[in-house]
């Protein structure tokens, strides 16, 4: 296995998705790992999503996938899922749901697949990059590659900062 191998990378290789890896220096002191991320990329940073787990009465883990200047909002996406509310997930929950550290946590690949919610911003992008399942590695490809290959939905999930 590369050292760039991982359940995300592979999960696009196995669908056929074309797709470009992006690596850049992690840095664990950031205030704010995407936009560190996008920076150091040189990227815009509404094209870096990040990856939240969320809790959602009457649902349970969900995955939700935003842009870095972005906040999710907590309302539409327990409305967006069909649930009562929902709040960020326990970090160690996030880790053990997904198999990835935080910091590293992709939609793509994880232990367990949830109901991924993909902001609707996404949809007016040609590309969008996510993490690429560890800290350090980013995964560039078209926004309805990553929805079909996730079986994600886009809804309008964020609150602009």
């Amino acid at each position: 296995m590369s050292a760039k191998a991982t359940p995300a990378v592979n999960t696009l290789k196995s669908a056929g998705v074309a797709h470009r890896l992006l690596e850049y220096d992690y840095d664990p002191d950031a205030d704010a790992i995407g936009m560190a991320a996008a920076a150091a990329l040189g990227v815009d940073p509404a094209m870096l999503f990040k990856t939240l787990v969320s809790d959602v009465e009457g649902v349970g883990l969900v995955c939700a996938v935003i842009p870095s200047p972005a906040r999710l909002d907590l309302k539409a996406l327990a409305s967006a899922v069909g649930g009562k509310r929902a709040a960020l997930a326990d970090p160690k929950a996030a880790e053990r749901v997904s198999g990835y550290v935080i910091g590293g946590i992709s939609p793509l690949g994880m232990r367990k697949r949830l109901p991924t919610l993909i902001d609707a911003s996404a949809g007016t992008l040609t590309e969008v990059i996510m993490n690429g399942g560890r800290r350090g590695l980013q995964i560039a490809a078209a926004p309805a590659d990553i929805v079909r290959v996730l079986g994600a939905k886009l809804a309008p999930i964020t609150v602009n900062k």
